[in-house]
């Protein structure tokens, strides 16, 4: 037995250092990134201001005096909400005028239907003539309809009345309220001004970039506060609206972006927008080592390894993972080792 175990010893050995041979061999293999250059889009930095997607003025329906304002500038209100009201006191003298009138013609058409039920009693008995009933039903009929034409006319004052209360347009936020509580307002005057429907970045591109924009673009935004720093966090976007129409020589692009809603109409944030394609030769970020300031490749040739220094740019998300773009220093084909 113990011959046996002494003759397995060199078979294990040799099966050990096979495997060693095939591990270290698929890690050199693995450790080797070929340049290939890569294509991607090649962003410009302009600043989008803020804008809202509706913006409607709440207007005043009668005129009349402003008697009370119930937001400011700011206030966040919703679709029908009453933001003023206005008075007119003609309205209610002629409400109570037609209630007057009203009362009287009820009680000369309560008089008239009597009369009109006594005469056809005395029809019945031959006291009357047919001509007395047609008049009296006639009468009747008469008063009826002016019942109703008061009762209308009161509906439409009432309304009037009603339509006193300023009505939001939208769901959004008050940005401007040009009216103090007190003033003399007309039909149609606007009493405060709503943001609504939610915001978006407006951008302004020169008219060269105008044939690469397309709805659908992504867009790179910014961190509040019109910073720049390439570390920051930035949100994602994408290209909505390109209008047909230049204006000063810029293309106009509307983008959505999430997380706008408690940002400023008008202001301003850092966008990169794609406005073409370039080709860049990228490695790995693990690839790049930093002393004393300098950034260093390793690539290996015919000779052996060689460190080589770099300047890096931008880092790239891609399919394979994360890229850093290297300005100069390496070419393509060039097989640059991984840690």
């Amino acid at each position: 037995m113990t011959n046996h175990k002494v003759a397995l010893r060199p078979c294990i050995k040799s099966i050990v250092f096979m495997l060693a041979m095939v591990c270290f061999g698929a890690s050199a293999s693995a450790a080797e990134f070929i340049v290939k250059p890569i294509i991607i889009d090649d962003l410009k930095a302009v600043f989008g201001s803020v804008a809202s997607k509706n913006l409607q003025p709440a207007r005043a329906r009668i005129g009349g005096t402003l008697i009370s304002i119930s937001v400011e500038e700011g206030s966040t209100v919703i679709a029908g909400q009453t933001v003023a009201v206005i008075a007119d006191d003609k309205l209610t003298l002629k409400l109570d005028a037609v209630d007057a009138n009203i009362s009287a013609l009820s009680a000369s058409h309560a008089n008239a239907l009597r009369e009109l039920e006594r005469g056809q009693s005395l029809f019945e008995k031959g006291l009357t003539s047919k001509a007395r009933i047609d008049q009296l039903q006639t009468q009747a009929d008469v008063l009826t309809n002016q019942v109703k034409a008061s009762k209308a006319e009161r509906f439409v004052i009432v309304q009037q009345i009603e339509e006193g209360k300023v009505l939001s347009p939208s769901t959004g936020r008050v940005l401007s309220v040009p009216q103090t509580r007190g003033a003399v307002v007309l039909p149609g005057e606007a009493i405060a001004t709503i943001a609504g429907g939610g915001y978006f970045l407006r951008l302004a591109l020169p008219e060269r970039h105008a044939a690469f924009i397309s709805e659908g673009n992504t867009v790179i935004v910014g961190k509040r506060g019109l910073s720049a720093s390439p570390d920051e966090k930035r949100r994602m976007g994408k290209v909505v609206k390109v209008y047909p129409k230049l204006e000063n020589g810029r293309v106009i692009v509307d983008a959505e972006v999430p997380g706008l809603d408690d940002f400023f109409i008008g202001e301003r944030i850092l966008v990169w927008i794609p406005v073409d394609k370039r080709r860049v030769l990228a490695v790995p970020p693990e690839a790049i080592t930093t002393r004393s300031g300098i950034d260093y490749v390793t690539i290996s040739t015919t000779s052996g390894e060689s460190e080589i220094a770099v300047i890096p740019g931008q880092t790239i998300n891609t399919k394979d993972g994360p890229r850093t773009e290297i300005l100069s220093g390496i070419s393509f084909g060039d097989k640059v080792m991984l840690p």
